[in-house]
């Protein structure tokens, strides 16, 4: 196995994962947060890597094809974590345009990718996803729903980047009262009370 059918072997597999852990549906949003950098083994934000952005982008391409989720990709701390997503986005969700294009050095690779590959791009400037990948610890629970659900991937690491993930979930609301799985009520007809 070549060394880039790996790098995209592997990060389709996780992203698989995560899609099935969190139930991803069409519709909803995908946080993808790469340090290029860190795979390759270097500090993050110091060596960006076009070839590892492609490779990465190309896996996530495959899912979300299959899925029909939306992809958004995190720039770096540069351009504020600001995110790369399909134009499209913004009639279905109310997100803040911001005015950038991402380069290699300020966005990073990745999102520098997206932003050249997508074919209606756009940079927002933070967003409520229902999950999210993070290989190489760039941090992207700031752009999570409340509440985050951690998932272990089969493969840990790429390249030389750690690999986390998180799936959200609503709320639970109501105190020891309520009730979370409809199986679980039983209503008393003449009384309305629950049982």
């Amino acid at each position: 196995m070549t060394e880039r059918s790996s790098i995209t072997d592997q990060v389709e597999t996780v992203l698989r994962e995560l899609v099935q852990a969190g139930n991803i549906r069409a519709g909803q949003i995908v946080v993808i947060g790469t340090s290029t950098s860190e795979v390759i083994g270097q500090r993050i934000g110091t060596a960006g890597v076009q070839q590892v952005a492609e490779q990465i982008y190309e896996a996530v391409e495959r899912v979300r094809r299959e899925i029909d989720f939306y992809a958004a990709y995190q720039c770096c701390e540069h351009l504020n974590r600001a995110l790369v997503v399909d134009r499209q986005m913004l009639s279905q969700y109310p997100l803040v345009e911001v005015a950038a294009i991402p380069a290699p050095k300020a966005g990073g690779s990745m999102a520098s990718h997206a932003y050249r590959s997508l074919l209606q791009p756009c940079l927002v400037e933070t967003i409520q996803a229902h999950a999210g990948i993070d290989i190489g610890e760039t941090l992207i629970g700031m752009h999570l729903l409340p509440v985050a659900v951690p998932v272990r991937p089969s493969i840990r690491r790429m390249g030389e980047a750690n690999v986390n993930m998180a799936y959200t979930r609503p709320k639970f609301i109501g105190g020891i009262r309520a009730i979370y799985q409809l199986d679980a009520v039983h209503i008393n007809k003449e009384s309305g009370t629950c049982e």
